[in-house]
């Protein structure tokens, strides 16, 4: 089954950051008329920075230091923003191999699953450990978007329902006492809703990004934050449409089965095996 698409992720996250326009050194102001004195002539005017990344940054004017510099950071954001985005990606895999279904409920062909039916560790460790770490900085976004992705990431699957899919077509008429265990029909996992499907929506995102960096002075970070969620939340919502449950072992018993009377009849009462793999082929 397809992974999260981090490139797309990345690319996208870096465009939308580029379209903030921001401008280094921010806030900046011509200091009086002998600045330019103090330049030579072709430090004054060079080709300014395509608006495209990795060039994260703008530059006030065409003074050869300001390109220079924004040049030089805005390539450092873009690093990182590939980096984080990978990171994402391997924590959204540990998900996939590590989850599995648990209290389900099977009713002939339907399988019915509660709020907590969808298991798996918290994938907030595994975004921290592959996320970039280089700088001071770095570290406190990578810790801010690994804990509120992990945390609201959580939330979601821990709200996710199984609402009667017919999963198990054998089951309406089985032969037999019991069945054996037997793979689902699979199927996208977007047609399974979540009653805390809010918790992985922009504002609930980067609100808790926000809250839990601890440098509040790191720079950019909402412009980043927004970026990066805005970009998750897109690819979250193609890997949704993509992404099947498949390999949820089902089985139960035939209450109904009494040959040579009823030679068959459904499954009451069958429930799923919590074994890992059902996002995995």
């Amino acid at each position: 089954m397809p992974p999260l698409n981090t490139d797309l992720m990345a690319m996208t996250a870096k465009i939308l950051f580029t379209a903030k326009t921001i401008r280094l050194p921010i806030k900046w102001k011509k200091p009086n008329y002998q600045f330019p004195q103090a330049f030579n002539p072709s430090q004054l005017m060079v080709p300014l920075n395509p608006p495209t990344p990795p060039f994260e940054f703008f530059s006030p004017t065409a003074n050869k230091y300001h390109v220079s510099a924004a040049a030089s950071i805005g390539k450092k954001f873009a690093a990182y923003i590939d980096g984080i985005c990978s990171a994402i990606g391997k924590g959204v895999d540990f998900f996939r191999s590590t989850a599995y279904l648990q209290g389900m409920q099977i009713y002939a062909s339907l399988a019915i699953g509660t709020p907590g039916c969808l298991n798996a560790p918290p994938i907030g460790p595994t975004i921290l450990a592959a996320a970039p770490k280089a700088t001071k900085y770095e570290e406190a976004y990578s810790k801010a978007i690994a804990n509120a992705i992990g945390t609201r990431w959580f939330e979601w699957q821990s709200g996710l329902i199984v609402p009667g899919l017919p999963w198990y077509p054998p089951f309406v008429s089985f032969p037999g006492p019991i069945t054996p265990p037997t793979p689902n029909t699979p199927q996208p996992l977007i047609i399974c809703p979540s009653t805390k499907f809010a918790s992985l929506s922009k504002p609930a995102l980067k609100s808790t990004m926000i809250r839990q960096l601890n440098h509040k002075h790191a720079p950019h970070h909402k412009d980043l934050f927004d970026a990066i969620c805005k970009a998750f939340i897109l690819v979250f919502m193609i890997w949704l449409t993509q992404q099947n449950i498949t390999n949820a072992m089902g089985f139960g018993p035939v209450p109904t089965f009494a040959p040579p009377v009823l030679p068959a009849g459904p499954v009451v009462g069958g429930t799923v095996l919590p074994n890992p793999g059902i996002f995995v082929s």
